[in-house]
């Protein structure tokens, strides 16, 4: 048995974690996969030759490399996931209801900014629900899943984006920078509890980790409309909105972007 670890410089979300996933889960020389997003970095427990997987991996275009490989007498514990899958749920469930509740204040008040944070909370509840319920599913389905789940949160970019055009245009319709403040402020309570869930699991598996970064860039997301509501109240201006809204519709169009490539 061999433990080979890869570099792969253009993996640094779940998006990417679950198309190297997708693309080695049949070859039944793998036994076991260690991703690390911070360093960008894959550990595979495996009987095949390196070189194999290595090709695998390149075909995904993430700028992957062979860093080194080495053998081994026993395969590595593989953690216990049924406390992890219980967070998931946890964390998945606060992002559904957030959604809800930032939509629905967003369009009542007129921010661009929390319409573009709802979506953002949408886009990782599709990603903790993709990894969830195609848990040991067959790869069709896992691709029907990532092709809807993108999709749908592109064409909802989209359409908040327009709009967001449609009044930098001149139609300037000034927001309710009280609701802006006080749901952001919500959902960075609820981000940050998530967080400090996610990091009670002490869990260095790899989608653990990758759900407490998800986590983390909401908490800068809430942070960042606070600070527009701010700005809009100080300024008398649509402006701050409508900029911290484009700035998060560009953000999930990009994960929407990437997880269509699940679907390929």
């Amino acid at each position: 048995m061999k433990r080979t670890n890869f570099k792969i410089d253009k993996m640094d979300c779940p998006c990417e974690e679950n198309l190297i996933r997708m693309k080695l889960q049949e070859n039944d020389a793998i036994f076991k996969l260690e991703f690390n997003l911070a360093d960008r970095t894959l550990c595979v427990v495996h009987e095949d030759d390196p070189r194999s997987i290595a090709k695998e991996i390149e075909t995904l275009n993430l700028d992957s490399s062979l860093i080194s490989t080495e053998d081994i007498e026993h395969l590595p514990p593989i953690e216990n996931d049924t406390q992890q899958g219980k967070m998931l749920w946890i964390v998945l469930a606060i992002n559904f209801v957030f959604f809800l509740l930032e939509i629905t204040t967003g369009i009542i008040s007129q921010s661009m900014g929390l319409v573009a944070d709802s979506l953002d909370m949408l886009a990782d509840a599709l990603v903790y629900g993709m990894s969830l319920w195609a848990v040991g599913a067959a790869v069709a389905r896992k691709k029907r899943v990532a092709l809807f789940s993108g999709y749908f949160q592109t064409a909802l970019a989209v359409i908040g984006l327009s709009e967001v055009i449609r009044r930098f245009m001149g139609l300037e319709i000034m927001p309710d920078f009280q609701s802006m403040i006080g749901i952001s402020a919500l959902a960075l309570i609820a981000n940050s509890t998530c967080l400090w869930l996610l990091h009670r699991t002490q869990s260095r598996d790899a989608h653990m980790r990758a759900s407490i970064i998800f986590s983390a860039n909401d908490v800068i997301i809430n942070a960042g409309v606070i600070i527009a509501g701010l700005l809009v109240w100080w300024l008398d201006s649509n402006l701050p909105d409508l900029i911290i809204g484009i700035v998060v519709f560009l953000i999930v169009i990009r994960g929407a972007i990437r997880i269509l490539k699940l679907a390929r």
